[in-house]
């Protein structure tokens, strides 16, 4: 019998990218095979009835990967709260991930496997639906297997890797339809790290190019934090000054002191003026200012910038004052600007807006170097679908895995991944509901819910240090025989795969144990105490903090690609309107549109719930003879849609904005035929530098339909009726003009 060999242990756990601290480790037993590690499946003893126990765990609604706190009582978990101990949300917790509790109590959600057969998908047993994926898995051809994946990290991602590998393939696709790939390499490749930390409170101003950073972009509850104490007046500095400048008002636009509305595809222009308004007059550039970007700005004077982008001269005259007159600051970059054919452009051109201004080592610095590759997080992007769609389309898989990403209905419609998947000979998804993708499976397996299920995580934005979260259960299963871990699903397949190598894990909690005592010294007082101490102790602060070295921040920026070819291309008469979609924290890419709570949830600038609208300028509408709940045809080249109207001032006049995460044909009750998917209308552009799918670059035209509908929102449907709320004057207002907006309140 093949003896393992150590490095090979450590590859299994996740932990072959560690340094030398590795081998200090006392954990010996479950190498040698001496040790049963018992899983964690009996009640607690120490429950008293009417009384709450809390647990801490990682919020996984989104891949800021907050540390919550689970309050459960006589068994049932009834609430979440941030977790102090986390540095991504400091106790904090938005209303989405309050709303995960919701995803565990579902009754849509599945209770039983489903397999193919006659051409439909019927229920059967755990046994019998494990004996076709074991047998199926076994007998895969190497290389011709992929796994598909939403972003990832952690030890479970080691699994689906080790899984991949297994079956003689290195093919796992981590897919994301929200990606900040383009955000990203250009950060990367200006300060050579694609996360860097960002200090807004110690910032004096924050000019955002469409980072919806209180909302959607990033880690918004970390961000939240940092900007409640960026708008304070504090040890003799003025609060801070936000300007957001955005083809469509997001949250965070709401919130700032002003809004600018630019042309989509611009951003990247209105960049380069303002470094050469901020370099003019200087004998020379600072040696940290990347020359490229000094050449390219000279060529943007105001007169060029105002016409190319539609920004006021007045507009542009006070972000250039307000840069020069309060230091430090700091400059980003959003989707809205990097969605486009040269949105890598945009970004390195807004980013380096940092260098120009000094704010690199003071509110732009590096977060420390994860030791360990193999768990750190995998942010996935667009590309990874399309070079999916394409081995498919190539008959290159026999069999896929799909788990926590639903492509069947986020992929446009241009890519045709639905009759592509179809061309796969097994396929098996992991899911909670019934979905798109999952109804096109010929395996469907239920899997737990965050409040049922093991697993650790690292966020890609570290804020504080490097952290890895715990995620445990904080209630047995609701469905005791109807659900099951995928990490205990992918750890069966692996025994049959390699025995040898995965014999001595019972299950998955007993494999994640194993691999966090295996390289305690690699945390922060992993040394203290003795195994069980220390896994203890972990369990009950859910964070445990990886020793790591700060790094250095760069002296000088890395070098750049300008290349804005096409960034203020004529406007297409055809398609004269260019396609917002906009993402929303309640639904994101739509995978939370099932939970009533989010559906609910009114929009925070339209209040519209449980529906799709389309946002369009008043001037705009007015000239096309537009009103409120008219129901208009929205089409691009690639499809159309049909959607009710909203006027709204928030928007450029050249936008039509409509919002993600409606119109699924099948996610359960509260999903299903509600609004319109705009997933589905957009055009095959894509960014040149990194090959990600430019989500604001479709142009549409708009046409009414003669149909109308009454516009179902929190403030009465009748367009202009938002001072009062059901007959009574609710929320007190009052002019901008009159109020002391330096002065607490």
């Amino acid at each position: 019998m093949k003896k393992l060999e150590r490095r090979d242990f450590l590859r299994v756990l996740g932990w072959s990218g560690a340094s030398a601290s590795v081998a200090a480790c006392g954990f010996t037993s479950v190498d040698s095979g001496v040790e049963t590690v018992k899983s964690y499946v009996e009640p607690e003893d120490f429950n008293i009835p009417g009384v709450g126990i809390y647990y801490a765990s990682t919020c996984t609604q989104c891949e800021a990967q907050c540390g919550v706190i689970g309050r459960v009582r006589d068994g049932r978990v009834l609430k979440l709260e941030g977790n102090p101990a986390s540095g991504i949300n400091r106790g904090k917790l938005c209303g989405l991930g309050q709303a995960s509790v919701q995803h565990h109590y579902n009754p849509d959600r599945l209770r039983a496997p489903l397999l193919r057969q006659d051409g439909a998908l019927k229920p059967v047993s755990w046994k019998d639906a494990m004996a076709v994926l074991l047998d199926k898995g076994a007998s895969a051809k190497d290389g011709r297997f992929a796994f598909v994946t939403g972003p990832v990290s952690g030890h479970f991602k080691v699994l689906v890797q080790n899984t991949t590998e297994s079956l003689g393939s290195h093919q796992h696709f981590v897919y994301d339809p929200l990606s900040t790939r383009v955000n990203r390499a250009a950060a990367e490749q200006l300060f050579g790290a694609d996360h860097p930390r960002l200090l807004l409170d110690q910032a004096q101003v924050i000019v955002s190019f469409g980072a919806d950073f209180l909302d959607t972009w990033v880690s918004p509850v970390h961000f939240a934090g940092q900007y409640a104490r960026f708008r304070k007046a504090r040890d003799g500095r003025e609060r801070g000054t936000l300007v957001q400048i955005e083809p469509r008002m997001t949250l965070t636009g709401a919130n700032a002191d002003r809004w600018i509305a630019i042309r989509p595809g611009t951003e990247g222009v209105l960049a380069l003026g303002l470094a050469n308004a901020l370099l003019a007059g200087k004998p020379a550039a600072g040696a940290s200012v990347p020359p490229a970007i000094v050449t390219a700005a000279a060529a943007f004077d105001k007169a060029r910038v105002t016409a190319e982008t539609g920004v006021s001269a007045e507009a542009f005259d006070r972000l250039v004052h307000l840069l020069q007159a309060r230091s430090p600051s700091v400059v980003l970059s959003g989707p809205s600007a990097e969605g486009h054919v040269h949105g890598y452009a945009n970004a390195q051109a807004i980013l380096a807006l940092n260098w120009v201004l000094g704010n690199v080592g003071k509110t732009v610095l590096l977060a420390p170097k994860l030791p360990f590759p193999q768990i750190a997080a995998e942010c996935g992007d667009t590309a990874a679908l399309r070079q999916l769609t394409d081995g498919l389309v190539a008959d290159k898989f026999d069999t896929v895995f799909v788990h926590d990403v639903n492509p069947v209905y986020s992929a446009p419609a241009f890519l045709k991944f639905k009759e592509a998947f179809a061309k796969a000979g097994f396929k098996v998804v992991f899911a909670q509901y019934l979905d798109e993708t999952a109804r096109e499976a010929d395996l469907v397996l239920p899997v737990d819910s965050s409040m049922e299920d093991w697993g650790t995580h690292v966020a890609a934005y570290q804020p504080e240090g490097l952290e890895l979260t715990l995620q445990q259960p904080l209630m047995e299963r609701l469905y005791a025989d109807g659900t099951r871990s995928v990490g205990d699903v992918l750890l069966d397949l692996l025994k049959r795969r390699r025995p040898e190598e995965y014999k001595g894990f019972a299950d998955y909690y007993a494999y994640l144990r194993a691999a966090l005592l295996r390289n305690r010294s690699a945390f922060a007082d992993g040394a203290a105490g003795d195994d069980d101490h220390f896994w203890t102790e972990a369990l009950s602060k859910g964070v445990l903090r990886v020793n790591a070295a700060e790094p250095k921040v760069p002296a000088k920026a890395g070098a750049m690609d300008l290349d804005f070819a096409g960034a203020t291309a004529a406007v297409d008469a055809q398609y004269p309107f260019r396609l917002v979609p906009a993402v929303r924290a309640a639904l994101r890419d739509g995978r939370h549109a099932n939970l009533p709570w989010m559906q609910e949830t009114p929009d925070p600038l339209t209040t519209v719930v449980w529906d799709s609208w389309a946002e369009i300028h008043p001037a705009t509408a007015k000239r096309l003879g537009i009103t409120d709940g008219d129901v208009l045809e929205i089409a691009s080249a690639s499809g159309s849609l049909k959607v009710q109207a909203y006027l709204f001032p928030g928007v450029h006049p050249d936008v039509i904005s409509v919002p993600l995460g409606q119109g699924h044909e099948s996610l359960g009750r509260y999903a299903d035929g509600r609004g319109v998917n705009p997933f589905r209308i957009l055009d095959p552009v894509f960014d040149r530098k990194t090959g990600e799918l430019a989500m604001y670059a479709t142009r549409v035209k708009v046409a009414k339909t003669g149909a109308r509908v009454n516009v179902v929102k929190d403030e009465g449907w009748k367009s202009g009726a938002v001072k009062t709320q059901a007959g009574r004057k609710l929320v007190v207002t009052l002019a901008a003009d009159k109020a002391k907006l330096s002065e607490e309140v």
